[in-house]
């Protein structure tokens, strides 16, 4: 067993552009070959992109892939340099997500997933059909096994087969999607593999935006005792080189690094560089110019706000504050610092004239009733005509600003304030809200810049300012509470009485509950947002929009 270079490509594809992350993978092998590595080693799926979904159906989209394949062969010959990838493959007539092992200008090998998730974003098993068995593949006499993302989640096979056969090491390839506290999860889930196993772990695992999902990266690797020797960043595309040399029979890997093990970013950080990266990715990947959003002089747009011009940078991002015959003094002031303070252009459309000419053409269908909610919502969806109208006219994407607490129980306008292409906070319970821009102020702090986000902003009551003297409040529990009952029932899928079993009052949960239920409708046309919880609305949770199933 001769010692060699091992690289881990943490990369960020682009789901589909076969021939981008050709290309990418490419620049990597010679930045690779440059730092004087042997062996490269890149993510599950990571010549299409992880989820490819449905392109997974066509014949033509096959074809091309294993074209792309061949050109990366091509291309790793020429530089010299030995790769491990994930790609599907067609395996006995059967399509597959493999490994593949190429070194010395041949495809040497490659292993098949076993474990094929379906839960929660996952349906994997709707593509691809599971491997049976696992060998040991053989890289300059060092015997090694291949593991494929939820393989490592599930003891026995296809590590025991592994052992059986003598490997050394393992590699785990993963498109493993970010949610708070994954992190620790995965090493913990890792170490115990090293345990069963006594075999170092290497973990490596894509980067970037992908519609709502988020991939962290933070590649890692474990040695024989379950240490960690080597982290990467969080929500970077880096290369992650260690000699591999042999060790009592074993293998030891020495990072290359000056600071190999990298610590994993605080709650705050974490969430917040993953709602910048998911945002910069959707508008770079789907070829938006910029963003634009209203901007209302609450807490949910100032720090949305702050978010577009942290990932895009303030010049490619425009907002717009729309006022109507309520909006208050105080919440134009608001907006006006926000965005003065990041930078951004801000354009002021007063909506008054339009309210009362939309509200007299319908005066003769309306005739005999009163104002109600539907004056109200009339004004959001007057805002998300003209935000829509700039939008088009200058091909950016419509950013909306509502949160997770709004959006499970309904507080929230159809074709009005939900309109748009990408929702930064769709994800974020109203509490985190406030935790995240408390955050970002501070982060400002410590590099002697002026926070962001007002303190005006931060203390006010929450406002929908469609009529005089709202509140959320006059419809909502305090925001503590009903993020309770959401992250207990939408979360966690508790039942009534363990929620009222907490100490909140059995109506207060009875009546979040009816909202959420009833509001699935809405939900099911909200544009998509970054996930950030185990438990995200959409792929990760799916009711029925006509449902006669209740709790109470």
């Amino acid at each position: 067993m001769e010692p060699f270079t091992l690289a881990l490509a943490q990369m960020n594809p682009h789901v589909g552009a076969l021939e981008t992350n050709l290309q990418t993978m490419l620049e990597l092998a010679a930045q690779a070959r440059e730092q004087g590595c042997d062996l490269l080693v890149y993510p599950e799926l990571v010549l299409c992109g992880y989820p490819p979904e449905d392109l997974l159906l066509k014949p033509a989209f096959l074809a091309r892939l294993r074209t792309c394949e061949e050109k990366l062969h091509q291309g790793l010959q020429q530089l010299g340099m030995d790769a491990i990838y994930g790609s599907p493959r067609l395996h006995e007539d059967k399509l597959v997500n493999a490994g593949v092992l190429f070194a010395q200008g041949r495809e040497v090998g490659f292993a098949i997933k076993q474990h094929l998730p379906n839960y929660g974003v996952f349906d994997e098993r709707r593509y691809f059909h599971p491997g049976r068995e696992s060998h040991v593949l053989t890289y300059r006499g060092w015997p090694f096994g291949i593991t494929i993302c939820e393989d490592m989640w599930h003891a026995g096979n296809p590590l025991s087969q592994l052992v059986a056969e003598g490997s050394r090491f393992t590699i785990n390839l993963n498109a493993s999607p970010y949610h708070v506290g994954k992190q620790n999860e995965r090493e913990e889930i890792a170490r115990q593999r090293v345990k069963e196993s006594a075999l170092p772990l290497l973990y490596v695992n894509l980067v970037g935006g992908q519609d709502e999902l988020v991939f962290d990266g933070a590649s890692f690797i474990l040695d024989h005792q379950g240490e960690v020797v080597l982290r990467g960043s969080q929500f970077d595309q880096q290369i992650l080189a260690v000699q591999v040399t042999p060790d009592d029979g074993g293998a030891r890997f020495t990072p290359l690094s000056t600071y190999p093990v990298l610590p994993v970013l605080d709650r705050d950080k974490e969430i917040y560089r993953a709602l910048c990266l998911g945002l910069a990715d959707y508008v770079r990947k789907n070829g938006f110019d910029g963003v634009v959003l209203g901007l209302s002089g609450g807490i949910d747009s100032a720090i949305t706000a702050a978010i577009c011009a942290d990932a895009l940078g303030p010049h490619r991002v425009e907002t717009v504050m729309m006022p109507s015959p309520f909006t208050s003094r105080e919440s134009l002031e608001d907006a006006t610092e926000v965005a003065c303070r990041l930078g951004v252009k801000l354009t002021t459309i007063p909506i008054g004239p339009l309210f009362e000419q939309f509200k007299e053409q319908l005066a003769p269908v309306f005739a005999g009733r009163g104002e109600d909610v539907t004056e109200e919502n009339i004004q959001p969806r007057i805002r998300a005509t003209l935000l829509m109208a700039i939008s088009n006219k200058n091909g950016s994407l419509l950013v909306t600003t509502g949160n997770k607490s709004e959006m499970s129980v309904g507080y929230a306008t159809l074709y009005g304030d939900m309109a748009g292409g990408f929702s930064v906070l769709k994800d974020l319970l109203k509490e985190t809200v406030y935790s995240l821009s408390y955050a970002r102020n501070l982060w400002a702090v410590e590099e002697n810049f002026l926070p962001p986000i007002p303190e005006s902003i931060l203390v006010k009551a929450p406002s929908a300012e469609l009529k005089p003297d709202q509140k959320d409040s006059d419809s909502l529990p305090p925001y503590p509470v009903l993020d309770q009952i959401l992250k207990l029932y939408v979360e966690e899928e508790k039942g009534l009485a363990d929620i009222v079993a907490t100490g909140i009052p059995h109506q207060v949960v009875h009546d979040v509950i009816r909202l959420v239920d009833r509001n699935e409708y809405k939900r099911r046309q909200s544009p998509p947002g970054v996930r950030i919880t185990h438990r995200a609305f959409g792929k990760d949770r799916r009711y029925p929009i006509t449902n006669g199933f209740r709790l109470h």
